[in-house]
């Protein structure tokens, strides 16, 4: 078929729960011809064997390769990822039961742990003592350890970490990323360049043969 191109913009990682991955799901594909869109679209670029949880790296220029076999004379176009990162999640069986107490116990954790931190950079700067210095020197008087400079900090450090974190509660202050959810991003990334290198490097990339 000439004068077919094919414009595939790979994903940089796959998560799915069946055994047959298509191409579709792996990519956004473009094509004029909406029959050849629809093919491709549907193309089995992996098969998972067995129940169990697995990883697998394939190549784009497997999976141009294919695509030629699939559609002969087309021209593929590769806009995205130079490989695909595929996993393949087994549903899990989840106890609702379980469900309030691990989110008590994650939220105990970060609740104490933080405040922990806090306290102990407190401790090691020594921050009373500086808030009692200032309170002498500005009015004259001995601090009793609770003044409107340790409240006004307080609040202005709660403020400080609801707004770097972007959020009060469930809700978003404005529409941006929280540093979280970037450094999560990042990370995720990196992960995902590091398994195709090592893929790569040890030979198990499904390439062209």
């Amino acid at each position: 078929m000439a004068n077919v191109v094919i414009y595939v913009m790979a994903k940089q990682n796959v998560e799915a729960k069946k055994d047959e991955i298509l191409l579709g799901d792996a990519a956004s594909v473009y094509c004029e011809d909406s029959a050849v869109r629809a093919k491709a679209n549907a193309l089995c670029i992996y098969k998972f064997r067995g129940g169990q949880e697995a990883r697998a790296v394939i190549s784009m220029m497997k999976i141009i390769e294919m695509l030629t076999v699939l559609v002969p004379g087309a021209t593929v176009e590769s806009i995205g990822e130079k490989a695909i990162v595929l996993e393949k999640i087994p549903e899990k069986k989840y106890n609702s039961r379980l469900i309030p107490w691990k989110i008590a116990l994650v939220a105990a954790v970060s609740f104490f742990g933080t405040a922990f931190t806090i306290m102990a950079f407190h401790n090691d700067v020594g921050v009373s003592d500086v808030f009692m210095r200032i309170y002498e020197m500005v009015t004259g008087q001995k601090s009793s350890g609770c003044t409107a400079l340790e409240i006004f900090y307080s609040i202005g450090l709660c403020l400080g970490i609801i707004i770097f974190y972007n959020h009060i509660g469930g809700r978003r202050i404005t529409k941006d990323p929280t540093p979280l959810e970037v450094e999560m991003k990042i990370y995720e990334q990196n992960v995902n360049m590091t398994l195709v290198e090592t893929a790569e490097r040890e030979g198990k990339e499904i390439d062209v043969d």
